[in-house]
């Protein structure tokens, strides 16, 4: 659906966005995540041309956006639509009247306009608040009318510019989902930019990292939570997941580790985290496991799960041990008690 290839933008002598390349199939809910000045809004910006590219492609639907004439890329903009963290809405007008909006000019009758915007309204859940004017609104309901609004002209492409930073955590995760439910009723595209890599876990099958206009990792979700490589990466996966603070609780609050016990991270993803391993390894090796701490999340459905535990018997089945968890594509972290890490 989308398709950005080596886009560079450039702001006199200052380049926010560098060389980049991104795929962004059909019907994905694409996350592209970093921090304030990572040139991640300036990127999504250059998919409807409000922001033109110094260098590179963009192709939407397998259309040059760049080779558009402006009357063609009136109508193209069309298709794609936009949601902003600040929720853009006119003040001075309804509810009804700013999802109206991006059609007044359209060749329908008013009554045609008003019942499109009515059932859309319904759609994102505030049709009782059609006559109500934005100052007398939730951020919530802001956002669900700004939403609405995005809709009016049937797009293919929703992107939004950090759409839930300005929500609390439980309204944050009621817009994630209706956006999700608006990807699987409407068909949408979905891109979303944002610093918060809990609205990536939550609503994107895939997502890219940028750092200084550059995009450092990109891939499945589920692969980005599960093995981060990049540094930046592994820190936003930390900021949802504090296996890393966790690790350290334990280890501050457990004290040294005796002589014969050792401290060890497991990490492990679908069908590996419904299996019994734990009681195999006392019953296949006699080794003696204390959970201390864990935790299981669903990445695009998928269970993914940490735990940190002690394993306490002889080195050598301790070895067996991390050999059979390795077979059982379980990731194993020692961390106290022995050298090495798996």
């Amino acid at each position: 659906m989308i398709e950005i290839k080596n886009v560079s933008v450039d702001f006199d002598g200052f380049k926010a966005v560098k060389d980049v390349s991104l795929t962004i199939e059909d019907q994905d809910t694409y996350g592209i995540v970093g921090f304030s000045g990572a040139g991640k809004s300036t990127l999504v910006r250059t998919i409807n041309l409000l922001q033109r590219p110094s260098a590179g492609q963009v192709l939407v639907d397998g259309v040059d956006m760049l080779g558009l004439s402006k009357k063609d890329l009136r109508e193209k903009r069309k298709k794609i639509g936009m949601i902003f963290q600040h929720f853009n809405l006119l003040n001075n007008i309804s509810v009804l009247d700013n999802v109206i909006f991006p059609i007044k000019r359209d060749k329908i009758s008013k009554e045609e306009k008003k019942q499109k915007a009515l059932k859309l309204l319904d759609l994102v859940g505030i049709k009782d608040k059609a006559d109500a004017y934005p100052r007398e609104l939730s951020g919530g309901q802001k956002q669900r009318c700004a939403i609405a609004r995005a809709l009016m002209s049937d797009p293919e492409i929703l992107l939004c510019d950090e759409a839930t930073s300005a929500l609390d955590p439980k309204t944050t995760k009621q817009i994630l989902e209706l956006l999700k439910s608006l990807n699987e009723k409407l068909k949408l595209t979905i891109v979303i930019i944002t610093h918060q890599m809990e609205v990536v876990k939550d609503l994107c099958n895939k997502c890219a990292v940028m750092e200084e206009g550059r995009i450092v990792e990109q891939g499945p979700t589920l692969e980005i939570f599960a093995n981060p490589k990049n540094r930046l990466t592994k820190e936003f996966v930390e900021t949802t997941t504090n296996v890393e603070q966790t690790i350290e609780d334990v280890k501050e609050n457990l004290g040294i580790i005796k002589e014969d016990e050792t401290l060890v991270q497991l990490k492990y993803l679908g069908d590996s985290t419904t299996e019994p391993l734990i009681s195999d390894i006392y019953d296949k090796f006699g080794v003696e496991t204390n959970i201390l701490a864990g935790s299981i999340e669903f990445i695009t459905g998928v269970p993914v799960g940490n735990l940190i535990l002690t394993f306490k018997g002889e080195d050598s089945q301790i070895d067996k041990v991390i050999e059979y968890l390795l077979e059982k594509e379980v990731g194993v972290k020692i961390l106290g008690g022995r050298d090495g890490i798996l």
